[in-house]
């Protein structure tokens, strides 16, 4: 891929997904993929102004070898010197960019309830540290090819030349164009006309039926506003935390979702594909999961800890979207959640509360936003899905029709 190319993306993600600031500390999450490429983001972050950019290296065989090895009680201690670097982030507030290549399925084989008993133990010493930056700091999440996932998305293809081919099908749908800038000032404003509207209507639930036996409804909260594309953090700072994008979202009320919805696509949890797998609803609760492949993993996930089984997110993406129109599926959540519509179980968003600037995070959750540990999208769209919203007024508006908006 030609580097004139892969800069203009390092400066999208810095300039228009985290927005770095002048002054800030920048920290970067990346796999060994693309170190070239990490190499442009740091660049281009010092060149937007930051003051320290850290880079923060994972490598999935690692991960397995260590969960291998390690005591559950080794693998949950958060040190002190973890600690310390909890609270000099609360202290500072960086901008954190996440660059995603991992194989889908890299971490079959390991002792996933080893691992996810480690996780529920770190993770309430952890808790308060996030807690305190919540809506605070500016994120992003956007992706670089690693080779496993290439061949995973692109299997009869050579190595080198799968990278080159999802090279181009992720700059494709990042909208990484000639000025990726305003690209993606056209299509932030696309998105904020949609959520508008949607909130315009005062709606108190969805209703999702299709053709392969989805018949699902959830309620929302009446505070809760649709979001899209940039987001305003706490500071004030506009930024793009999913590069690429294309759903307008909502935060559902904790306890109302009823009925069942089918899989349209495999979800990787924790390096391990879920496939062909639906979930039935209950006052709200997840009571009832099956799966073709991952049945058991997908059971462990929504165990992981008390809201692991309801929803924190409802997203609607139509079937129209470039990633949907691509037809390729890639196996990451990131992309295959903006090919179609989602739901996610786990934490919800505090920022989908209108005038949240001015709530505590506990105010917002006790408005009916969820909380967990985890938060886990699974795409449930496909071009028979309607979506019939009711409003506070009693009318019933479609939103979408045969997968797509229906205004």
């Amino acid at each position: 891929m030609k580097k004139t190319i892969l800069r203009k993306y390092a400066n999208l993600i810095v300039r228009c997904g985290a927005n770095v600031q002048k002054g800030q500390v920048v920290n970067v999450y990346a796999d060994l993929d693309q170190p070239e490429f990490v190499q442009m983001v740091v660049e281009e972050a010092y060149k937007a102004g930051a003051s320290e950019v850290m880079v923060q290296w994972s490598y999935q065989p690692l991960t397995k070898i260590h969960c291998r090895h390690r005591t559950i009680k080794s693998l949950g201690t958060v040190k002190e010197w973890e600690k310390a670097r909890q609270e000099y982030y609360c202290d500072v507030i960086p901008a954190r960019i996440m660059l995603i290549s991992e194989d889908p399925d890299g971490m079959k084989g390991m002792n996933m309830e080893k691992y996810a008993k480690a996780q529920r133990m770190a993770y309430p010493i952890l808790k308060p540290y996030f807690d305190r930056r919540e809506n605070k700091e500016q994120w992003c999440i956007a992706a670089v090819p690693g080779a496993a996932w290439a061949k995973k998305v692109f299997p009869g293809m050579r190595t080198s030349i799968a990278i080159e081919k999802l090279w181009e099908s992720i700059l494709y749908t990042s909208r990484v164009t000639d000025d990726p800038i305003a690209a993606w000032d056209s299509h932030n404003k696309d998105l904020a006309d949609r959520c508008a509207y949607l909130n315009s209507l005062n709606i108190r639930s969805l209703h999702y039926t299709a053709d392969n036996g989805t018949d699902f409804t959830v309620g929302m909260i009446d505070q809760a506003q649709f979001c899209g594309g940039g987001e305003t953090s706490l500071q004030n700072i506009y930024f793009n935390p999913n590069i690429p994008t294309e759903e307008c979202f909502i935060s559902p009320k904790r306890g109302e979702a009823e009925g069942i919805v089918y899989a349209t696509k495999p979800l990787s949890y924790q390096g391990q594909l879920i496939e062909n797998f639906s979930i039935r609803f209950e006052n709200g609760r997840a009571v009832e999961v099956h799966a073709e492949k991952g049945e058991e993993l997908l059971k462990k996930m929504i165990e992981m800890d008390e809201g692991a089984a309801y929803l924190g997110e409802c997203a609607l993406v139509p079937q129209a979207s470039p990633i949907a129109q691509s037809g390729i599926l890639f196996y990451n959540t990131l992309f295959d959640e903006n090919a179609a519509c989602h739901l996610a179980l786990g934490m919800g968003f505090a920022d989908t509360i209108k005038d949240f600037h001015n709530k505590t995070l506990e105010e917002c959750r006790a408005l009916g936003v969820n909380d967990s540990m985890i938060h886990e999208d699974f795409m449930i769209g496909c071009d028979t899905m309607n979506i019939d919203a009711t409003c506070a007024d009693g009318r019933v508006v479609p939103i979408f029709r045969s997968g797509n908006w229906a205004f």
